[in-house]
């Protein structure tokens, strides 16, 4: 059995385990959140490197994403660097292939119309493919990434216009810590504030980070689509009261959770066998047909 490793600085009250077979093959996934707490996440890096096949570092992006090419935050490489010998994934390759094919398999679902939709992305930086499909999809954007990362209200429209405020901006993000630009650990757990109501309000569709989602949702949002990844039970619930209609989340359901993209990374690298830079998109794109991988719909309301 291969044992799959999510090391998180989300929050521990996530914390999640299961055993699944996929290809004929059994997999351990578990997920241990350190609640922010960058030094006890080196810790256990180095306590489970060479002990485990796959560690998907979760909570965090090592790389971010703009038309232009890639950057990387320096608290991410340093997490990433403690690892010697268990190879580790931050889920930035997987969404940039599996994402945008969700999009493309919802549009063909009659219950979910994309061209001419209002689609508010909360984040387009650490989940790039998603946004291009949408645009291809013929929506209506507004990127949020410095709504929701910054607390600026200044939405962003276009991919191109995505690409300017990304080369300037992250070349000074990717220094900071990342609490300064995501919620970590304890932050997870705190009540939605309800600023920027008129983004959501304008919004058919709300896609991407649950946590920068969960910001500043409203206490109704009725009959909107939420598109997102990793999601609770109590998290399903609380959309359920706030009004939403359709929850999609872009991994599957494993032991009764959707993990992290950071997860299904770490999965497929250990079926690929491959060093993580070698993989392509069409590695990804091969295994999801291969594995029959759809997106969960599940109608709340």
């Amino acid at each position: 059995m291969k044992h799959i490793v999510s090391v998180s600085l989300g929050s521990s009250r996530r914390d999640h385990k299961a055993e699944v077979e996929l290809l004929g093959e059994k997999f351990l996934i578990e997920r241990i959140g350190l609640d922010g707490d960058t030094r006890k996440a080196k810790d256990l890096l180095k306590k489970l490197d060479g002990t485990v096949d796959v560690i998907g570092l979760g909570g965090l992006d090592v790389y971010l994403y703009s038309k232009h090419g890639k950057y990387a935050l320096r608290e991410g490489l340093n997490l990433l660097n403690v690892l010697k010998k268990t190879p580790a994934v931050d889920g930035s390759g997987l969404k940039n292939s599996l994402e945008a094919e969700v999009i493309k398999t919802i549009a063909k679902d009659e219950r979910f119309p994309l061209d001419k939709k209002h689609v508010l992305m909360v984040s387009a930086m650490d989940r790039f493919g998603m946004a291009e499909a949408f645009v291809s999809a013929g929506s209506e954007m507004i990127f949020g990434d410095l709504i929701f990362s910054m607390s600026t209200d200044k939405p962003i429209y276009t991919l191109e216009e995505l690409a300017k405020y990304a080369d300037k901006y992250l070349p000074e993000i990717s220094k900071l810590p990342l609490a300064f630009i995501y919620p970590l650990g304890k932050h997870q757990n705190e009540p939605s504030k309800n600023k920027f109501p008129k983004y959501y309000e304008w919004a058919d569709y709300i896609a991407g980070d649950f946590h920068y989602i969960r910001k500043y949702l409203p206490p109704e949002i009725k009959g909107k689509v939420i598109i997102t990844n990793t999601v609770t039970q109590a998290n399903i619930n609380d959309l359920k009261d706030r009004g939403v209609s359709y929850l999609i989340t872009t991994t599957p359901n494993f032991g009764g959770r959707s993990f992290g993209t950071n997860v299904l990374e770490a999965v497929f690298l250990s079926i690929l066998q491959k060093p993580w830079e070698e993989v392509k998109p069409e590695d990804y794109l091969n295994l999801i047909k291969q594995l029959g991988l759809k997106p969960r719909i599940e109608k709340l309301n």
